[in-house]
């Protein structure tokens, strides 16, 4: 009886051992943060010294992707695995498990639960309100409670907006506010986190998500990330009037009537630098967050033991191709930060392969000994993690609205809109997406290489999807229900 009971701890032994061996995982999502970070070079003046260094200790992907230029589908497909031209999520509804196709999906944080960790989650992951808090429950063991992490116009109220914009929403502004860093949101959600993190269990390893809510407007942020950039020496992006001269007119039609103002109208108002200088301030004072989170996993021991992965759902445009703001498939939409750090990554890599947000899904599984998960769209980075030059057969590929994608290689952007026209842009010599050589014979092998990668399945919009979306109704052009008129598109 004795041996059999030495050996009945034995086995417990191994198996709290076997849990407590797998890697923990810190996942941080930002809100609408494009390439303006240090170490992606996407301004020239943009100051992230905490995800600079967690870029040093890891592997940058400095050619990484979203699937959709909006929250609700970016994030309903990196959190599942799979593409919206399978699912049908294309807008800001249906929520994830009111999509037909995604009711039984195995998502991110499930896979780890069901792996036996600890899942916690603070701030913005899924979409704003886009799960009911049944559904919830079923995604993470734990969330962090207080409503002011819920969304950002939750600070303390303004009497009146900063800007002046006549549009009657208010998150459509930018100005320094609040007095303090700890009245913001994005600190209160750093603070849940770091609590999840000195209170995780040690007896399993834990997946903590944490979704900060900046750099997405109303771009606010305290004085002293605003001092980082004097309005003397602010350099705003690079320009063309010109810039949409040679794009298809069907270009327009992704964007039209976004809620984001439109550059003629910054300009106008004498609004651009203000944005541009709001946009780099809460970008900073976020990265700022990511350092109290990588400054309490380090006070804890577990640093490394801890894969740390930091992106966001999409990029956003801050005047470029004469737009502000997502829903485009150009590069300052669909770029975005990607970086790993941790047991089984190399530090200081520097990846040029493209690469999609899908790619994050089986690359964590992989990383952490889960079981595999069938139907997933993306691919693992594991070999690029061990070796940043190694290289990869696929390319990038961003939807938005049924038949619209991009397909990004490492040196080119190809843009096939759903009425057959199209965009091709030499990303080397043509960073700014400035000339479009669809047009060129020349180039004709190009787009046909490109081309073949585009998703061969174009789902409808899933029930209740309408929301920024464009669909092909009968031979007529509609957003959101009503026919699109090229004379009302707002330049």
């Amino acid at each position: 009886m004795k041996h059999v009971l030495l050996l009945a701890i034995a086995l417990l032994g191994a198996l709290s051992n076997s849990a407590t061996a797998k890697p923990n995982v810190l996942f941080i999502v930002a809100d609408d943060l494009n390439d303006w970070i240090g170490c992606l070079g996407g301004h020239p003046q943009a100051q992230t010294p905490c995800m600079d260094r967690l870029a040093k200790r890891g592997t940058l992907f400095v050619n990484a992707h979203c699937q959709a230029p909006l929250c609700n589908p970016s994030r309903v497909s990196f959190l599942t695995g799979r593409r919206p031209s399978k699912t049908g999520v294309y807008g800001l509804q249906p929520g994830l498990r009111k999509a037909p196709s995604l009711v039984d999906a195995v998502t991110l944080p499930q896979q780890f639960r069901r792996s036996g960790y600890y899942t916690y989650s603070s701030g913005k992951i899924f979409h704003t309100e886009s799960l009911t808090e049944a559904e919830r429950t079923n995604e993470f063991e734990c969330y962090g409670r207080d409503p002011r992490w819920a969304f950002t116009s939750e600070l303390p109220k303004l009497a009146h907006k900063i800007t002046k914009l006549e549009s009657p929403s208010t998150i459509m502004d930018w100005g320094v506010f609040p007095e303090h860093d700890s009245d913001h949101a994005d600190w209160w959600i750093a603070n849940d986190a770091i609590g999840a993190i000195k209170n995780a269990p040690t007896d399993k390893p834990f997946f903590i998500a944490v979704g900060f809510r900046q750099p997405h407007i109303p771009c606010f942020a305290s004085q002293k990330w605003f001092d980082l950039y004097p309005d003397a020496t602010l350099q705003l992006p690079p320009f063309r009037s010109d810039d949409r001269d040679d794009v298809p007119e069907f270009a327009w039609y992704l964007n039209w009537k976004i809620p984001e103002p439109r550059l003629s109208i910054l300009r106008r108002l004498n609004e651009w630098h203000p944005l541009v200088r709001g946009y780099l301030a809460t970008t900073s004072f976020m990265d700022s967050q990511v350092g109290r989170l990588l400054d309490a996993l380090e006070a804890t021991g577990r640093a490394d033991k801890t894969i740390v992965v930091l992106t966001s759902d999409h990029g956003w445009h801050v005047g470029e191709k004469a737009v502000t703001g997502k829903n485009t498939l150009w590069e300052r939409s669909t770029r975005v930060p990607l970086i790993f750090a941790g047991p089984g990554v190399a530090s200081a890599g520097r990846s040029t392969q493209p690469v999609e947000m899908l790619d994050i899904y089986p690359t964590l599984s992989e990383l952490c000994g889960l079981p595999a998960v069938a139907d997933l769209d993306g691919h693992s980075l594991v070999e690029q993690l061990t070796d940043a030059q190694a290289s990869r057969p696929w390319p990038a590929i961003t939807t938005h609205s049924p038949g619209n994608h991009a397909v990004r290689s490492r040196r080119w952007r190809y843009i096939h809109y759903a009425d057959g026209s199209e965009e091709l842009y030499d990303m080397q010599s043509d960073p700014n997406e400035w000339a479009n050589l669809a047009g060129d014979a020349r180039y004709a092998s190009v787009i046909a290489e490109h081309a073949q990668w585009l998703p061969k399945v174009d789902a409808p919009p899933a029930p209740g999807g309408t929301d920024r979306l464009l669909v092909n109704d009968g031979g007529v052009w509609m957003w959101e229900g009503k026919p699109i008129r090229p004379d009302e598109k707002v330049e």
